[in-house]
């Protein structure tokens, strides 16, 4: 036996002890006050549970720009018998965390994939509108979403919704997007985000509203990792390779851009890596 030993001990112990932690059942987290005018961001969860496992930028944004995050219900998963339940969960979720929660549908969006997008361009058009609309309404300044390579089907047909959305846009329009990562990794992220113990802790509890989701499959205990892991990655892939890798414990990894007259540009060179003591606030001026 080595120390490692040990660690790899106490690490499958913590997520074993975890299994029998309590889902969904906490009052809402602190959170600032947000002023009527303040600036928006649009998270556009392909389903329910993503604001909380791909939002710790979401969450600094809330509470260290005192941005307004509304997110975007696209869809409530693909099973019809489960729709009601996981608006329900949602609910709960984005109280939890302080998220303005907006539906695109009573049962969300269907068929929401590259596919229906190739084959069924009279339907996709109408969801794009829903999306386009939206956009119009709240004139976000930050736009969240998955990045084109997400795995997922729902997530990458998420992707181009948003995307034909924003080319719908009047010319005039601009806003910051995001691009997030779960399923798939990113090749070419631009930014690593620290995560706080706390904001960690709030996306795990948040998540653990997804109570028929994590039962299913128990992700909101393995956030910690996931995020220990993007530490390592970003290092080199967002930091330069060979660069030292930052004093972090958790962090999340994204690929900012602006929009701007049709389209999304680089407006910053190599990648940027945000501290915890750096408002978030400060790359979106």
């Amino acid at each position: 036996m080595t120390p490692y030993h040990q660690l790899a001990s106490e690490y499958a112990r913590l997520l074993k002890q975890g299994r029998s932690l309590p889902l969904g059942t906490f009052p809402p987290a602190p959170r600032p006050d947000i002023p009527p005018n303040a600036s928006k961001a649009l998270f556009f969860a392909p389903h329910p549970d993503d604001e909380c496992i791909a939002g710790g930028i979401a969450a600094r944004l809330l509470r260290q720009a005192s941005i307004n995050l509304i997110n975007v219900a696209v869809t409530l998963g693909s099973k019809q018998e489960r729709q009601h339940g996981r608006l329900r969960e949602l609910q709960n979720a984005c109280n939890y965390l302080g998220f303005t929660l907006v539906t695109t549908a009573p049962n969300g969006l269907e068929r929401i994939s590259p596919k229906t997008r190739e084959q069924d361009p009279k339907h996709w058009a109408a969801c794009v509108k829903v999306i386009r609309d939206i956009i119009e309404q709240h004139q976000p300044k930050v736009v969240l979403f998955p990045h084109d390579r997400d795995w997922n089907s729902t997530h990458i047909g998420t992707h181009y919704l948003v995307m034909d959305a924003l080319k719908q846009m009047s010319a005039s329009f601009t806003c910051y997007i995001v691009e997030t990562e779960f399923w798939g990794a990113m090749t070419d992220p631009n930014l690593m985000v620290e995560i706080s113990t706390e904001d960690l802790g709030n996306m795990m509890a948040a998540t653990s509203f997804h109570v028929e989701e994590v039962n299913r499959n128990p992700y909101h205990l393995t956030l910690p990792p996931w995020m220990m892991d993007n530490v390592r990655r970003g290092g080199e892939i967002v930091g330069g390779q060979g660069g030292a890798v930052p004093d972090y414990t958790f962090a999340a990894l994204y690929r900012l851009r602006k929009w701007s007259q049709g389209h999304a540009t680089s407006f910053f060179e190599g990648g940027k890596q945000v501290p915890v003591s750096m408002n978030i606030g400060d790359l979106f001026p």
